[in-house]
């Protein structure tokens, strides 16, 4: 079988695609009771108690309680209790096979889980007397589980906390709400597990799927809210005390539909072959747009697992990931899925989901130009030629940048780490990046070696100055070139320095081994 690289399988062999939010976990809370002095406001202006103590909302949480289990009975439901281990998405499976209605509750279930809950504390003043005080703790309270089929959304659930201030948590999935809304509009689709496999009206499915919006996840969480239990009376609600959603988890999804299961094998052969550095922290930064430093908290590793013959990619970030597996043996799925919004320095709110939407998708996207770039470094060798004699552009002259030297290695690496930052790179980056990998501290790197160096990247074409900007653009053949020298010093070089003595049958051999691994190595990137 011919090789394929991972740019030809992207381009000639995925049959169907799309971009989907998939599973979404939010918060509901209720604002103003998230503190002490907003307890002890609620207490005093809603309960109308003299003095503020955690007793006084008892009596709240034991309706609210027996609500959920008059429920339960008025609407011939279970009430399952999940022990520990207790996989709760497999009983809701069991009973989503045996549901017939268009829309309803399941089951309700019942767990002990740790949350965080407010406890009264006795504290002496400077007379002696006691007097108590409102703090923040940790309980393991019952938590209900509303298990449910929505007509738009599909299955979800809801989650409450038995506990004041009553957190609650909504979980749902967007290919769900996607199969619900192209059956309701009669539109013929082949679906993937939690996906599509393939339609007549791609473009159409695209479309609807880029309509999920925070407004319709709010909708359906306020839709239920009014039909289950709730905690507040309607006279707190009427005076403000109403649920917010937050994102707590989002993933966002590229499904690319491959036409045979091979493909989807070739795709991972190549991607573990020559992609094994994604992820590290230089190289997360470009695919999630955020400079890492030594300073920034959090792991960033890449791990590739592999599973029977079913191998998956993962690039950690801070507390966000990119997951990237061969599903079903149908599909490449790419997954970005965003665990604290604050690592982009994006709030929490659900309004901010337009923004997160973009970051994921780019994200995923990032991902696969990086594998099919850094597989596919296609240049010519006059191309390469030039790059390694002097330039001259308008009387403007700038010294080649030759393939061995440790100050231009150095900067190819620096361009391969910025290659696809959408907005550029700066001298200072450009100037700690060089001296880190060359082993200096900064100042061994001065500012005048980096503009010089900078100037001859520029003049041959490797990178461009962004417009009224300080920032610099890696061109295309910038980062072809630059990809071409690292893997090259990488696999031929580097090697070759350490061979045993050339005069030695051993030394002999590994040479033999170091040609042909070369040969292979420039037919790949057609310069031989």
């Amino acid at each position: 079988m011919i090789r394929k690289s991972v740019a030809e399988i992207l381009t000639d062999h995925v049959t169907f695609e799309l971009e989907a939010i998939d599973r979404m976990y939010l918060n509901a809370y209720v604002p103003s009771v998230q503190t002490g002095g907003g307890f002890v406001y609620f207490v005093k202006s809603q309960l109308q108690a003299i003095v503020p103590s955690t007793t006084v909302v008892a009596p709240m949480t034991e309706r609210f309680v027996a609500a959920i289990e008059r429920f339960v009975e008025t609407e011939g439901l279970d009430l399952v209790t999940f022990e520990k281990g207790h996989r709760k998405d497999d009983v809701a499976q069991e009973y989503l096979a045996r549901f017939d209605r268009e829309e309803g509750v399941l089951f309700v279930g019942k767990a002990q889980e740790k949350a965080s809950v407010f406890r009264t504390e006795k504290r002496r003043d400077a007379q002696g007397k006691t007097y108590p005080w409102i703090i923040r703790s940790t309980a393991m309270p019952n938590h209900y589980y509303f298990y449910i089929v929505d007509r738009d959304f599909g299955p979800l659930f809801i989650k409450f906390c038995s506990y004041f201030p009553y957190p609650a948590k909504l979980c749902l999935n967007g290919h769900e709400w996607l199969k619900r809304q192209l059956t309701q509009r009669g539109i013929p689709f082949e679906p993937l597990d939690n996906g599509i496999r393939s339609t007549t009206a791609a473009a159409r499915v695209q479309q609807i799927a880029d309509t999920l919006t925070a407004d319709k996840i709010d909708a359906v969480f306020r839709k239920w809210l009014r039909r289950l239990p709730h905690p507040f009376a309607p006279a707190h609600r009427k005076a403000g005390y109403r649920y917010q959603l937050s994102i707590l988890q989002a993933e966002f999804a590229l499904t690319q539909v491959l036409d045979r299961p091979v493909t989807g094998r070739a795709f991972f052969e190549e991607v573990i072959r020559e992609n094994l550095d994604i992820g590290r922290p230089d190289q997360t930064q470009l695919i999630f747009n955020r400079r890492v430093t030594h300073r920034t908290p959090g792991r960033f590793r890449t791990r590739i697992l592999t599973e029977g013959v079913v191998p998956s990619l993962h690039v950690d970030y801070k507390k966000s990931r990119i997951k990237q597996y061969h599903k079903e043996g149908q599909a490449l799925r790419t997954e970005t899925t965003i665990n604290d919004t604050y690592d982009f320095a994006i709030g929490r709110a659900l309004r901010n989901l337009p923004a997160l939407r973009e970051i994921g998708f780019a994200a995923n996207r990032r991902l696969l130009h990086v594998e099919a770039l850094s597989h596919d470094c296609l240049i010519g060798e006059d191309h390469l030629d030039t790059v390694t004699q002097p330039a001259v552009i308008n009387d403007q002259r700038a010294a080649g940048l030759r393939f061995g030297d440790r100050r231009v290695l150095a900067l190819m690496q620096t361009l391969c780490l910025f290659a696809l930052s959408p907005t550029g790179v700066r001298h200072r980056e450009v100037r700690d990046a060089v001296a880190q990998l060359r082993g200096h501290q900064v100042n061994g790197y001065g500012a005048s070696q980096t503009t010089y160096d900078l100037r001859r990247l520029r003049l041959h074409g490797l990178i461009e100055r962004v417009p009224d900007s300080h920032r610099y653009r890696i061109t295309e053949r910038g980062a072809r070139i630059a990809m071409l020298y690292v893997r090259l010093h990488a696999r031929g070089f580097r090697p070759a320095a350490s061979l045993p003595t050339c005069g030695s049958a051993r030394g002999q051999r590994a040479l033999e081994q170091l040609n042909a691994a070369l040969t292979n190595f420039l037919q790949e990137v057609r310069l031989s």
